[in-house]
């Protein structure tokens, strides 16, 4: 994969995750633990995904 791609999808993963983070902070406030585990999960995913991009 060329570098640019790379960073194309560097950017695309570390908005997700950021997109992530604000659900799960959401969810949290709402007190819905199983919503909140399953965005963690996928917080989680997202983010060693992005670090493998990188």
């Amino acid at each position: 994969m060329n570098a640019s791609v790379r960073q194309t999808q560097a950017e695309v993963l570390s908005r997700l995750y950021s997109m992530k983070l604000a659900q799960l902070e959401q969810a949290n406030r709402q007190g819905s633990s199983l919503h909140s585990r399953v965005l963690e999960a996928e917080a989680e995913a997202i983010f060693n995904a992005l670090k493998s991009a990188k």
